[in-house]
């Protein structure tokens, strides 16, 4: 008994339509494949071209000022060739727990200084040594001067130390640290916390206190703020590598 054929001649109109709709498919694809090829490429540039250059605009009225953080990771310094490319404030990592100094310290804190950078100096806390001793260790690489921004306490929980105190010795262990290192200096400290600490500790106790904080690209949507960190991945003349772009309020 004869039956009807399922498969198309190839002459026919129902193979020609076969053939269309995969013509179009393809294209469709090769369509698809172009576009993501050029929104990668678009971020790519994005990336690697805008962002590194990237600076935003600033608030004259609040002596705005962009500034950058560094620390030994950014090795050899060309303080001069900082200031000139625009930059006219910095934070230098002084010290870490109780008894570590950033080996750059000093010639960073010198040279930028000298460069007429306006220079703050910042400690590293960890949750693995008293918070007086980390305050002795900061006071002898950083003695008060009363030219410099105020100091800076960096919480993180980040490195080493993987001990996790209650939030009471928390507390106990940075009151003391504040407490020896405003006496010394006579001025609140800054306080840079970030998500990786704030997510297990309060630190309401420093509520108070002048702010560092973190908001990518875009200005922080409260102006309760002393210096914005804005990105990362900043291209200054003089440092090799990228380096944190910061927004410094001098007026505050």
């Amino acid at each position: 008994m004869s039956e009807d054929s399922e498969t198309a001649e190839p002459g026919s109109a129902a193979a020609e339509a076969g053939r269309s709709r995969s013509r179009r498919a393809l294209t469709w694809l090769r369509i698809t494949a172009s576009a993501a090829a050029l929104v990668l490429l678009i971020g790519a540039g994005w990336w690697f071209l805008w962002v590194p250059e990237h600076r935003p605009a600033l608030d004259q009225a609040a002596g705005e000022v962009h500034a950058i953080d560094v620390s030994n990771h950014q090795g050899a310094i060309d303080w001069p060739a900082v200031e000139a490319d625009g930059i006219g404030a910095a934070m230098i990592k002084a010290t870490e727990g109780d008894d570590y100094v950033d080996p750059r310290f000093e010639e960073n804190w010198a040279q930028a200084g000298e460069a007429g950078i306006r220079r703050g100096a910042y400690h590293f806390f960890t949750l693995c040594s008293p918070g007086a001793a980390q305050a002795e260790n900061f006071l002898k690489s950083a003695p008060p001067d009363s030219h410099a921004l105020a100091p800076a306490v960096d919480l993180e929980l980040i490195g080493a130390c993987e001990t996790r105190p209650s939030q009471a010795t928390v507390d106990a262990e940075l009151e003391r640290f504040r407490n020896v290192v405003e006496d010394a200096w006579g001025r609140p400290l800054l306080v840079y916390a970030r998500g990786s600490f704030t997510s297990e500790y309060s630190i309401a106790a420093l509520a108070d206190h002048p702010r560092w904080v973190t908001n990518f690209f875009l200005r922080p949507p409260d102006e309760d703020w002393m210096m914005w960190q804005v990105h990362y991945f900043a291209t200054v003349n003089g440092i090799d590598g990228k380096v944190d772009l910061d927004v410094l309020r001098t007026d505050s």
